[in-house]
């Protein structure tokens, strides 16, 4: 009867599972469905009255200005850059008889629009005024000249149009028309724009934080560029999705060199400098960092409602299908940034001639690093990975820690949300947190305010994205409009 009893047990066995599973999807189809789309807020639209074309034209003649960056500080071209300041300064009259301007590290601007209460804490504002080269191989690719400052079908083009001087010349138009309508600050309000933000700011924005530490300033807030009004990039979800950044990460690079005898390459050791060095680069490659969704569950629990059904499904209970949502987001470059602290070989160097031994090879491994982890644990990572003595392993450049995390339920952030969906009128649009991927200005202020946020008030689609540092750069006439009429409000608002 033995058999009789297992039989007995494997039927109960079964049914187990099939309770189990039933609960399971039970629970699944229940989180499912209230995972919805909510109401959004109820908004009071604001009408703002933007002179489009003059806005344009403006920062046209700014794209002219060939505030270049590169990596040799031979090419620096002060003179332009105190063109630019210039032109500034014809362009926004009003902002410059009413705020004070200074020159920090000569080319870096900070704009003081002083408040009537000092007990309340002020604001800031930030954007840069330097911008990369434009390709000389891909020059023929533009349909318009990156530095012609040309508008045309609906369109301003040129480099920096969205990276970053359409961001500061929307700032002065904004403050430029309140001041005509004779708007005064109760919070005292600052501007500051960098010269060498795409250098990694080393002179501009981190003396600027300095001086405004210097005088015991404690900011309110942070506002940067960084997260866009995406449209059409989040697969499944129709509407505009607005990506705040309240995060950007780290940085570090480690330098990784095998040294050993050279001679003919016609008797060769079993393993050479360059043979040891792949192996390293090897394990470093096929061993990434663990998966994090520290950042992608907030993001998700946003605009998964907008998803279709079966998605809705997955992020509705990341519980059960985190796992799986990490291996998915893994396969794709830009998704899988957003979940690890990513390891990306990006130089080597070994050998002077075929038929010679390598006494020496090396390799720069370039991390950037998730919250949670920091420049030490990325080095400790990489040498246990590694484990191998032959292979030195040096932190070389200048490393950063990833930013500090700003809440999403403080004032600050909620005021960025109104102030973009009253702007909209109230016109359907997600707004969620996101991780910002790459360096901005805005790291050096994070001592000065706990409220530090990336987001450039423009949409956005694919290829609008891949225009910034690439060709074509350029923003549409009415957005760059919408743009201004954000800043105008944000300002406003601020005071509240």
């Amino acid at each position: 009867m033995a058999w009789e009893r297992k039989a007995l047990d494997v039927k109960k066995i079964l049914l187990a599972i099939l309770v189990l599973v039933a609960v399971l999807g039970g629970i699944v189809a229940v989180r499912t469905v209230r995972f919805a789309p909510q109401a959004p807020p109820s908004v009071v639209p604001v009408t703002i009255t933007v002179d489009d074309a003059a806005a344009a034209r403006h920062l046209a003649e700014a794209v002219r200005f060939k505030t270049i960056s590169t990596q040799n500080p031979a090419e620096f071209d002060a003179e332009t850059f105190r063109a630019f300041h210039a032109f500034l300064e014809t362009t926004f009259p009003n902002v410059h008889a009413t705020l004070a301007r200074e020159p920090v590290s000569d080319f870096s601007l900070l704009y003081t629009w002083q408040g009537a209460n000092p007990a309340l804490k002020p604001i800031l504002l930030l954007a840069h005024q330097d911008v990369v080269p434009a390709d000389a191989d891909t020059i023929g690719q533009w349909t318009h000249p990156p530095f012609g400052g040309i508008i045309a079908d609906g369109y301003v083009w040129g480099r920096g149009t969205l990276d970053d001087k359409g961001s500061l010349m929307g700032i002065l138009e904004a403050a430029e028309m309140l001041i005509t309508d004779g708007f005064k600050p109760a919070r005292t309000i600052y501007f500051a724009f960098g010269h060498d933000e795409e250098l990694g700011g080393a002179t501009g924005a981190p003396k600027i934080a300095e001086l405004l530490k210097s005088r015991n300033v404690s900011l309110e807030s942070v506002l940067d560029e960084g997260g866009m009004i995406l449209d059409g990039i989040v697969p499944g979800v129709a509407c505009p999705v607005a990506a705040i950044g309240i995060a950007e990460k780290g940085y570090a690079s480690l330098q990784l060199c095998v040294e050993g005898k050279g001679g003919h390459s016609s008797t060769p050791p079993r393993h050479t400098t360059l043979g040891i060095l792949a192996k390293a680069i090897t394990r470093i490659e096929n061993n990434p960092f663990p998966a994090d969704l520290i950042f992608a569950e907030p993001f998700f629990d946003r605009v998964g409602p907008y998803m279709p059904l079966a998605r809705r499904a997955v992020f509705a209970n990341m519980w059960l299908f985190g796992p799986v949502v990490k291996r998915i987001l893994s396969q794709e470059p830009e998704m899988n940034a957003g979940i690890r602290t990513t390891a990306a070989v990006t130089m080597a160097s070994a050998g002077v001639k075929e038929n010679v031994l390598p006494s020496r090879a090396t390799a720069v491994v370039n991390y950037r690093i998730l919250a949670g982890d920091s420049v030490e644990t990325v080095t400790t990572f990489a040498r246990a990975l590694i484990n191998d003595d032959r292979v030195a392993i040096t932190p070389i450049g200048k490393p950063r820690e990833p930013s500090p995390v700003s809440d999403t339920n403080s004032a600050a952030y909620r005021r960025i949300e109104q102030t973009l969906r009253e702007v909209r009128g109230g016109k359907e649009i997600v707004v969620t947190p996101y991780l910002t991927l790459g360096g901005t200005d805005s790291r050096y202020f994070c001592g000065l305010s706990e409220n530090v946020y990336r987001f450039l008030a423009i949409s956005a689609d694919a290829q609008g994205l891949k225009s910034m540092h690439g060709v074509n750069e350029r923003v549409a006439v009415a957005d760059y409009a919408d743009l201004i009429r954000f800043y105008a409000h944000y300002l406003k608002k601020s005071q509240e």
